[in-house]
């Protein structure tokens, strides 16, 4: 298991059940990935070098999926941790699973993971024509601090950057008010 310790509490031992990404869950996260993200999808390398920085002694990542009952995929996330400074890496959650506040589980992991890091602020990028994952992110107190132009390519869309500066204690929003979509 990696440094931070997944979060899932017994109390959310209900599906979907978030656990550790595994190796052998790249196939299933690329499927998801490229039909979220078909333009800035991750590669099946870019999520290999993620994994081999999430376990053992002074393991900086932290990356998780989330199942249902019959063991499929409905959503996986990751941070990275530097020093006292986290970054979500990436928040997905399938179609099918929109609007049932499963990201807000997965963001909720990745802030616990921060702490469990003892990250003192936590940064993220998210598209600018992405309001839902914006909303979410704004629920938990992350606030925007900048744009990065042109960050997603090659469609060239601008990212917002945005900042939290409390990971331990964020505003959590709960899954009645989170809106359908992915972060």
């Amino acid at each position: 298991m990696s440094t931070a310790e997944p979060a899932t509490a017994p109390e959310e031992e209900d599906f979907p059940r978030l656990r550790e990404m595994r190796w052998w869950d790249i196939d299933p996260v690329l499927v998801l990935e490229r039909t979220l993200f078909p333009d800035d999808a991750w590669s099946r390398g870019m999520f290999w070098s993620e994994l081999a920085h999430a376990r053992g002694p002074g393991a900086t990542r932290h990356y998780v999926v989330a199942e249902d009952a019959e063991g499929t995929l409905l959503g996986y996330a990751g941070l990275a941790a530097s020093g006292d400074l986290a970054d979500v890496q990436t928040i997905a959650v399938a179609e099918a699973a929109w609007g049932h506040g499963l990201g807000s589980r997965l963001l909720t992991d990745l802030l616990r993971a921060a702490t469990a890091f003892e990250c003192a602020e936590v940064m993220l990028e998210v598209r600018v024509d992405n309001l839902r994952a914006q909303r979410l992110y704004e629920r938990y107190g992350f606030q925007p601090i900048g744009v990065r132009r042109g960050y997603y390519q090659p469609g060239n869309v601008d990212a917002l950057v945005m900042r939290l500066t409390d990971p331990a204690n964020p505003a959590p929003s709960t899954p009645e008010s989170e809106p359908p979509g992915h972060g």
